[in-house]
């Protein structure tokens, strides 16, 4: 049974939802108020969180934030139909996956498994010149100096750099972090890219290649696992 956390002011949607995902192995609570969600959070344990980015106290995306202050849980944002913009900041901020409204209830059951069942990154760390990435931990060290990434931007880095040389293509990647269709939302592909090589400056460990995507293209110096 998962234990999801809706933080949504539409107490009509946390019923229906509540109803629906039981026949599915998901139990649902309910948070009206972000301060209220954010107090579960710190004080219960959730495979996930399904948060509306129109709120009161503060919109989705400060309450996004916040919770990755805090916590790397996956967090599915609900944003309003056709706009890219939301989709695009939720991911900056480090949202695991979007789902516009209104949405069918299957859908989202389905990713919500689909994210609750991420495999957990391997144990093990690998060094590259002046990059060290530690799995088991989650840290990421640029010239000795740890330095902090979403959720979204380690993710990508942890996919490129476990195939150095390889070409990634925007779909690519957005299929592999999402798990979903999403070419037509691209363009965020860049945003990640550009946000992740200026946090691992000096360093220049990511390649565009033209026409196709990017590429990890630092040396490998060694692999402990």
């Amino acid at each position: 049974m998962l234990k999801v956390l809706v933080i949504d002011d539409d107490e009509k949607l946390a019923e229906l939802l509540t109803e629906y995902c039981a026949s599915y192995e998901i139990e649902i609570d309910a948070a009206q108020l972000p301060s209220t969600g954010l107090e579960k959070l710190k004080r219960e344990t959730f495979d996930a969180v399904i948060l509306d980015v129109m709120l009161p106290e503060m919109d989705g995306f400060e309450v996004c934030k916040l919770i990755r202050s805090f916590s790397e849980i996956p967090i599915i944002m609900l944003t309003a139909r056709g706009d890219v913009m939301d989709r695009v900041v939720g991911i900056e901020l480090g949202a695991d996956d979007y789902l516009p409204k209104p949405f069918e209830p299957r859908e989202l059951v389905a990713r919500v498994h689909s994210i609750a069942k991420r495999k957990p990154v391997e144990s093990g760390v690998m060094s590259f010149d002046g990059l060290t990435i530690s799995q088991q931990q989650r840290i990421v060290k640029v010239q000795g100096k740890e330095i902090d990434l979403t959720t979204m931007e380690y993710q990508l880095l942890l996919l490129l750099a476990t195939s150095p040389g390889k070409d990634f293509s925007r779909d690519d990647i957005l299929n592999q972090l999402k798990g979903t269709e999403t070419e037509l939302f691209s363009r965020s592909v860049d945003i990640l890219i550009s946000r992740l090589r200026n946090k691992l400056k000096p360093l220049k460990p990511i390649k565009t290649v033209y026409g196709s995507g990017y590429a990890f293209v630092a040396t490998r110096e060694s692999v402990n696992q």
